[in-house]
């Protein structure tokens, strides 16, 4: 008895191992896709990496340096703000440029002070103590005068009365009595004379020169506080209170690298953004005329195809670096890169700085999907 049990124990294991064997091999229906990948929806259609930037006429996103190094000490705008041209951004310590403005400043005053009493001279009192000198010497020279007369009156009464050596004494004191008259009356028209032209224009020099260095460190000091250049939207700011930036930008310690304090792109109300392609040099013989590439771009994570129209194609093949912000490349890939602009579909959000799929072909491609967006046109 304990046999058949055991007998039909099994058995009836065998039985379930093959009914679950059967079901776990049958074909089950896939999933359908969240979205369906990117394909290329010409024959002849070449495909591209494409990043999302904001559209510019010409040249890319702006990549704003400041001019100066120091810490910054104030963060003005936050990423998305829509500025315009002169808008401060960022505002970097400025106590030393300060400090250096009002030394410079003070030179330039104290240079206009020394040349406004160039020009008021002479000084009234100096003229007055020069007008006296003169007087004084005048009076000395006929009081020598009256005395050397007395002496030759009494020497032609009594050539005894008078020795020749007091006589020869007294008409030697006449001149110089006479030359200190001529020295002092020269030092009076000198006085009147007032300031040199050639001391004047020296002193001008000098003033202009400390009057321009003011100026140049008013303007080395403005440049502490960073100026959107354009109209745009804020599209990154790297560095934050605290942080030392200089002309080569802020230290990201994730790429351990430099790059820009802040990026700005087009305004959101134009429109309008852009796609640059990056085609691959081996495809670019491939590549139609200009005035004949149509391209259409497939939105990642998404069935949404968006038909592009051609901006223009930058004529120089470079390193492909940009996609994976890489500074030295295993391989030397190199990449032509050709920028498109696009109408955002409603309801569709875009970035710039976003991966796209683009197909680029010779004449129009045609959405694979109903679920689509064409260019609009102004």
């Amino acid at each position: 008895m304990r046999n058949k049990i055991i007998f039909a124990l099994v058995a009836v294991g065998i039985v379930a191992a093959l009914a679950s064997a059967y079901l776990h091999a049958r074909p089950s229906n896939p999933q359908p896709p969240a979205f369906q990948p990117a394909s290329n929806p010409s024959g002849d259609a070449i495909f591209a990496n494409g990043i999302v930037e904001s559209y510019q006429a010409q040249g890319e996103n702006v990549n704003i340096y400041p001019e100066v190094a120091g810490t910054v000490v104030k963060v003005l705008v936050a990423e998305g703000q829509t500025v315009t041209r002169g808008t401060p951004l960022v505002a970097i310590d400025d106590s030393v440029q300060r400090a250096q403005l009002a030394q410079q400043e003070a030179a330039a005053a104290a240079a206009l002070a020394q040349l406004n009493s160039l020009k008021a001279l002479p000084r009234p009192e100096t003229l007055e103590v020069a007008r006296a000198q003169a007087e004084m010497a005048a009076a000395s020279l006929k009081s020598a005068q009256d005395q050397l007369a007395k002496l030759q009156r009494a020497f032609e009464l009594d050539p005894h009365a008078v020795s020749r050596d007091v006589l020869d004494n007294e008409a030697n004191a006449v001149k110089v009595a006479k030359a200190n008259l001529d020295v002092v009356s020269k030092q009076l028209e000198l006085v009147k004379a007032g300031a040199w032209v050639y001391d004047l224009q020296n002193q001008e020099r000098q003033y202009d020169v400390a009057t321009k260095a003011a100026a140049a460190a008013q303007a080395q000091l403005a440049k502490f506080v960073v100026k959107a250049p354009v109209d745009g939207v804020v599209m990154s700011v790297a560095t934050t209170v605290g942080a030392y930036v200089s002309p080569q930008g802020a230290y990201d310690a994730y790429t351990q690298g430099f790059g820009p304090i802040t990026v700005m792109g087009q305004a959101a109300t134009a429109g309008y953004m852009a796609v640059r392609c990056y085609i691959d040099e081996i495809l670019i013989p491939r590549l139609p005329p200009a005035d004949q590439l149509h391209a259409r771009m497939f939105i990642r994570g998404s069935n949404v195809s968006v038909a592009m129209e051609l901006v223009r194609v930058q004529p120089y093949v470079s390193p492909k670096i940009q996609l994976s912000n890489q500074r030295q490349e295993k391989v030397d890939l190199r990449v032509l890169p050709v920028i498109f602009r696009f109408m955002p579909p409603p309801g569709t959000r875009l970035y710039p700085g976003e991966l796209v799929d683009v197909y680029v072909g010779g004449k129009a491609i045609a959405a694979p999907t109903e679920q689509t967006a064409t260019l609009g046109r102004n």
